[in-house]
């Protein structure tokens, strides 16, 4: 093999070895460690940089878990992954009821990301669709679930969901939009903002539209029989 030949093979190697190891570094970090800020954040804060025209800042604050009101906790979990505390960061029954639910209908597959995934998208990622986004979500994904307790995927993913055009996490979004902390949120405000987390930035919780107030109903009523294992919010 020729010398030069040989000098980018070894670069590829080290490049595909740093490209593996820093996801990797980055799950360990937020393991011990709240994170300051997130990929979306970033990059909404980036936008504003090159952008004409004024834009909110962030709002962003950490809230640990156990003050995060058990209703709401609750309301995420059969809202958006009531699996969570039996799988190891992919639903593949989830993926199957809707690839059967698009072949029966004729239509693109709906989503069925799983909690740790959303999470690992929030946190390190952008939001779209593209293949190598969704590569680096499962990777993100599977580090997750095998550096982090569930307690802490969870703690994580109440903290930096978008609840609004920047507004991120659960103590923000009761902030912005009720005026309330976090834990003086009502069940039916808990339901609230679970229901609006598939199109945040464009539903407005205080003036739901018929979409979004159907989605707080059965959130609220399937809320009502939701197991939240103890030891999650001790």
């Amino acid at each position: 093999m020729r010398p030069k030949t040989n000098r980018r093979l070894k670069r590829a190697v080290l490049t595909a070895y740093v490209v593996l190891l820093v996801p990797v570094l980055q799950v360990g970090c937020v393991g011990l460690v709240n994170p300051p800020t997130t990929g979306p954040m970033a990059l909404r804060w980036l936008k504003g940089k090159f952008t004409a025209g004024e834009q909110q800042r962030n709002r962003y604050c950490w809230l640990d878990l156990r003050g995060v009101p058990n209703d709401f906790l609750k309301c995420i979990l059969v809202s958006e992954d009531h699996r969570f505390f039996e799988h190891w960061g992919f639903d593949w029954e989830e993926i199957r009821i809707a690839r059967a639910e698009a072949r029966a209908r004729g239509q693109p597959a709906r989503g069925a990301s799983t909690i740790t995934q959303q999470c690992a998208r929030s946190l390190f990622l952008w939001q779209g669709r593209s293949w190598i986004r969704k590569g680096l979500e499962a990777y993100y994904t599977v580090w997750m679930e095998l550096l982090l307790s569930k307690r802490r995927i969870l703690e994580l993913y109440v903290n930096v969901i978008e609840l609004g055009d920047g507004v991120f996490g659960v103590e923000a979004g009761a902030r912005h939009h009720y005026g309330i902390p976090a834990e003086q949120l009502s069940r039916e405000q808990a339901a609230m903002l679970a229901a609006i987390l598939p199109n945040p930035r464009d539903w407005n919780p205080k003036q739901p539209n018929e979409r979004v107030l159907k989605r707080q109903a059965i959130i609220l009523k399937r809320a009502e029989t939701a197991w939240l294992p103890l030891e999650q919010t001790e």
